[in-house]
């Protein structure tokens, strides 16, 4: 009876899970949150009312900051016990970062998608959105924040990566999956640490940030090119945070008048403080003045720099900020 009352809002923003296939080939999103909603098996019997929004038709890859911005005011709103966004899989791991760090409260906000278009055999839209329906009213996943639900896995919106460009079980995340749906119930068994939220008000729309990854024989000229161009830079570094001694000038220029912020492009782990001395190495860059993304991988770094030069933040506040991650 009490799963009954529970209540959800699904925010429809485009993408694969909406996509259909056209006359003129290929497929875009054409499908409302209302088609997605009704096409769910089962999700009648589940007694969760669920109110759906159209709130953007776009692909994935061309939603923006302010899109999610906007979205995430919009749950200020709401008179439920969760949310659902359905959108495209290319950002995913990033827009359930951005909406994790801007969320306040207990109120679950799940993201979800496809990877299988709705013209395709074996499409997983339907499942993906019933799990993530069914975590977003469970009182076991207040108070985690933004999290991904694929493939009836549960994934922290820090760690959630896509893995794959085409596979059903693209979503994976370091350490694992927080929890995971069976049997119609949501089993969480981990929880991050939480982080204060950063409030959402965009004080500087014209903020440009970007990734700029290292590679063997690098020399700089594209990393000062690429600095000439934004306003705060993440470097994925090889390792544990290490740079071609070639690169050391650029990055100690660049560290002078802008946030660089130090990550490890490979996937899981720390960049380190200490451990290695030479010239590139973390001690040398850290020492230069660039910051450390600690666990965070390139992208959500550069989420989280985003927004928080959005914010006007001062480079002390920055780097206080990314201290704080584990």
């Amino acid at each position: 009876m009490a799963e009954a009352r529970r209540r959800v809002a699904v925010f429809s923003l485009g993408g694969t899970i909406a996509m259909t296939a056209q006359p003129t080939g290929g497929v875009t999103p054409t499908l409302s949150a209302g088609d997605l909603v009704a096409a769910v098996p089962g999700l009648a019997e589940t007694g969760i009312a669920v109110e759906v929004h159209d709130f953007r038709q776009l692909p994935g890859a061309s939603l923006s900051f302010a899109d999610l911005l906007d979205l995430a005011g919009e749950f200020d709103h709401l008179a439920v016990d969760g949310v659902v966004v359905t959108q495209g899989t290319d950002t995913i791991e990033e827009t359930s970062y951005l909406l994790d760090l801007v969320h306040s409260g207990e109120m679950p906000i799940v993201v979800t998608g496809a990877m299988r278009n709705a013209s395709m055999a074996g499409a997983d839209g339907p499942a993906n959105v019933l799990a993530a329906v069914r975590v977003a009213a469970s009182a076991e996943a207040r108070g985690l924040g933004a999290v991904v639900v694929f493939g009836e896995e549960v994934h922290a919106a820090r760690w959630v990566r896509k893995t794959h460009a085409t596979s059903p079980t693209a979503f994976t995340s370091y350490p694992g999956p927080v929890g995971y749906v069976a049997e119609d119930r949501v089993r969480i068994w981990s929880r991050p640490s939480g982080e204060p939220g950063i409030l959402p008000e965009r004080r500087n729309g014209n903020v440009r940030t970007a990734v700029a990854p290292v590679g063997l024989g690098d020399d700089g000229a594209v990393l000062r090119a690429v600095g000439a161009a934004v306003d705060g830079l993440v470097v994925a570094a090889f390792g544990a945070g290490h740079v071609p001694m070639a690169c050391v000038d650029a990055l100690t220029e660049l560290a002078e008048r802008m946030p660089v912020i130090l990550a490890s492009r490979t996937g899981a782990g720390p960049v380190l403080t200490e451990t290695y001395g030479f010239p590139g190495s973390e001690s040398d860059l850290l020492a230069r003045g660039l910051i450390s993304a600690g666990t965070l991988g390139p992208v959500k770094a550069r989420i989280l720099l985003q927004i928080l030069l959005m914010r006007g933040a001062e480079q002390h506040e920055i780097a206080e900020r990314f201290a704080r991650i584990l």
